[in-house]
C-alpha cells in the first residue's frame, strides 16, 4: 500500500470515528441559504465543526479564532515537512486563492501545522510565502494545536522516526480544507480532489451567498 492510500484509509477511519460523516448527496435545504452551494453534508449540521482556538502566527504573536476568520477563510491542517500532499493541497489552494482574486472576490488562506515539533513561526513564513503572499500560517504549543484540530474534527498522527534519525518523521492527517466566515464559522469543507477552478467556484457560491 502505497503512502497516499495508507493515509486515505486513516482519514476515512478518522473521520467515522469523529462523527464527521460525509454524505454525497447534497444537503437539504431547511432554509440553508447555502443549500445551492452544498454537495455534502455534515451528520448532526455545520455546528458540529469549528469552534474557539488560541494559536502563534508566523511573526510569532499569539491569535484566537476571532483574529485568524476576519473574512472569509480557507483553512488548512498540515506540515510544512510533509513531502507530497501538503504542498499539492495548498498549492491548488493558492490558486484558487488566485482566481477568486481576478474576480475581486477576497478569501484569506490559511494554514496550520499539526507539527509544532518543527514548524517555527519562521519557518511558517517562509512555506506560506512561497505559497501565496497573503496565506497566514499558525503553529502553537502542542495543546495549542491539538485543542485547534480538535474543533475542526481533523485526524493527525506522528509516525515513529526512522532509527538514527529522530528529527526526521512523517504525520499522518486528514486534508480537506475549511472554509469559514467570520460571524458563522465553519460553513463548508473541501475535498483535495477538486481542481483549482472547481474550488474556486465553490469558494465564490458561498462567498456571494454569505
Amino acid at each position: 500500500m502505497t503512502r497516499l492510500y495508507a493515509i486515505a484509509a486513516v482519514v476515512v477511519a478518522a473521520v467515522f470515528l469523529g462523527g464527521l460523516w460525509l454524505l454525497t448527496s447534497g444537503a437539504p435545504d431547511g432554509g440553508d441559504k447555502y443549500a445551492q452551494c452544498r454537495t455534502a453534508a455534515v451528520a448532526g449540521g455545520t455546528s458540529q465543526i469549528g469552534g474557539p482556538f488560541t494559536l502563534i502566527d508566523e511573526t510569532g504573536q499569539t491569535v484566537t479564532d476571532k483574529d485568524v476568520i476576519d473574512q472569509p477563510t480557507l483553512l488548512y491542517f498540515g506540515y510544512a515537512f510533509c513531502p507530497d500532499v501538503c504542498p499539492l493541497d495548498n498549492a491548488r489552494n493558492a490558486e484558487a486563492i488566485e482566481i477568486l482574486e481576478q474576480r475581486d472576490i477576497m478569501v484569506k488562506p490559511v494554514f496550520i501545522s499539526v507539527d509544532p515539533e518543527r514548524d517555527s513561526p519562521e519557518l511558517l513564513a517562509d512555506f506560506t510565502d512561497n505559497l501565496h503572499p497573503r496565506m497566514l500560517g499558525l503553529t502553537g504549543t502542542p495543546e495549542q494545536v491539538k485543542a485547534a484540530s480538535q474543533a475542526y474534527r481533523t485526524y493527525y498522527k506522528k509516525q515513529e522516526p526512522e532509527e538514527g534519525d529522530e528529527e526526521y518523521y512523517l504525520i499522518d492527517h486528514s486534508t480537506f480544507s475549511y472554509l469559514a466566515f467570520p460571524d458563522e464559522g465553519f460553513v463548508e469543507f473541501f475535498k483535495r480532489d477538486l481542481s483549482p477552478e472547481q474550488l474556486a467556484d465553490r469558494l465564490q457560491c458561498f462567498v456571494e451567498a454569505h
